[in-house]
């Protein structure tokens, strides 16, 4: 009975030890969290060799600078905001990695990461550690439950940009084309071609079509995919554009018709390579682009080097620069001259997470914070930011041209 009775007290013991204060504080360490720090990450393409990546790092670099901006001198209940950024060279093997060695060092959230097929791999690894995706700028369309995202889906964009030039610019459907990447990011246009194309009568064949090739494509990367509908791609971390050029080519005789309006799901220099090609060989097309292909300035500088001053229309999901919304006016300020679309959003995503954090009357703990997130709707410097219906937290889409 001695014994039992010993037991019973060194149990207490051990309860009583393990709710100390020292515990729960190693405990909110592990999640990133500290009496004076709450400790976030991201994964971005910071730099690369140039003759693989074209440019992916321009995503990255801004994005980091746009949140870095929005986070300084940042203090939340007394903590201040430290933010990690390790390069991935867009490899997602490294990504994963990397993420590993964050989530053991401690985070609380990963915030503004960029990449589709590295998030893609990602989304598991951060699911199964319950750490919350936030403000990634995916170049795809990537629903998980732990992702709280501001930018809308890119198959809105691609609709959009569809929609608007058939319904305003007099295109007929069947004259409207797509260029895209062989991969997650690609699939984005063709989901945005069939969403349009499903909201006009006599489309019902091309859609059979379009959904061939989505099929070849849940497979993964996919070469045998030009020549079936109005679509041309191009292999991932290439820039050969003239199999996609001859997809599209093939399409018009096919179909009868010419493609009017193509729209590009490209990285910016491989959209520009597409648009000089298409100037070279005297094609009447007018283009159009989502914002991640437009990437800031990226794509205008490219064409640039062409002499190339199409009117290109764009899609852009952030305000305007000039814009006179206390949000922009901060980024402005705090920017100045480099201020663009890219790091204007990444600055939107670092104050979306300061805003959720302030709004939160629990203690600082992940499912508290996406309890918070999708509580109400925020106002971040009149900009509405809503999480209670859906996993974007913006709808906002202006068109542009370039």
């Amino acid at each position: 009975m001695g014994n039992l009775w010993q037991r019973i007290a060194l149990g207490l013991i051990l309860i009583c030890y393990s709710m100390t204060p020292k515990n729960a504080a190693a405990l909110e360490a592990e999640l990133g969290v500290t009496d004076t720090s709450i400790r976030i990450g991201a994964i971005m393409p910071l730099t690369g060799d140039s003759n693989r990546f074209f440019g992916l790092s321009y995503y990255g670099l801004h994005m980091k600078k746009g949140i870095e901006a929005a986070l300084s001198g940042q203090i939340v209940n007394g903590r201040k905001i430290e933010f990690e950024v390790i390069n991935d060279f867009d490899d997602s093997i490294t990504t994963v990695q990397v993420a590993r060695e964050m989530i053991d060092k401690g985070i609380f959230l990963m915030l503004g990461n960029v990449g589709a097929l590295s998030t893609l791999k990602l989304m598991p690894v951060l699911k199964a550690n319950q750490i919350p995706a936030m403000g990634f700028y995916i170049l795809g369309d990537i629903n998980a439950d732990n992702l709280l995202n501001y930018r809308p889906n890119p198959v809105q964009e691609v609709t959009t940009l569809i929609e608007n030039t058939v319904v305003k610019k007099g295109v007929k459907p069947t004259q409207v084309c797509v260029f895209a990447q062989n991969d997650i990011f690609g699939i984005a246009g063709i989901d945005g071609l069939k969403a349009a194309l499903k909201k006009f009568s006599g489309t019902e064949p091309i859609i059979s079509k379009l959904d061939s090739i989505l099929d070849m494509m849940m497979g993964g990367i996919n070469s045998a995919l030009n020549d079936i509908g109005p679509v041309g791609f191009y292999k991932y971390e290439t820039v050969l554009v003239r199999e996609g050029y001859a997809s599209l080519k093939n399409w018009e005789k096919q179909n009868g018709d010419q493609c009017q309006f193509v729209v590009l799901v490209a990285i910016p220099k491989v959209a520009a390579d597409f648009i000089a090609y298409a100037h070279q060989k005297n094609e009447s097309w007018s283009f159009g682009v989502i914002s991640a292909t437009a990437a800031g300035y990226a794509l205008k500088d490219y064409l640039n080097t062409y002499n190339i001053d199409d009117k290109i229309i764009t899609t852009q999901v952030v305000p305007s620069l000039d814009s006179s919304l206390p949000i922009v006016v901060d980024a402005r300020n705090a920017l100045g001259e480099e201020l663009n679309h890219i790091n204007l959003e990444g600055f939107i995503v670092g104050r979306m997470f300061i805003a959720i954090l302030k709004s939160m009357k629990d203690p600082i703990t992940r499912d508290n914070f996406k309890k918070a997130a999708r509580q109400k709707i925020l106002d971040i410097g009149g900009l509405k930011i809503d999480f209670t219906n859906e996993n974007s937290g913006s709808n906002l889409m202006l068109l542009n041209q370039l």
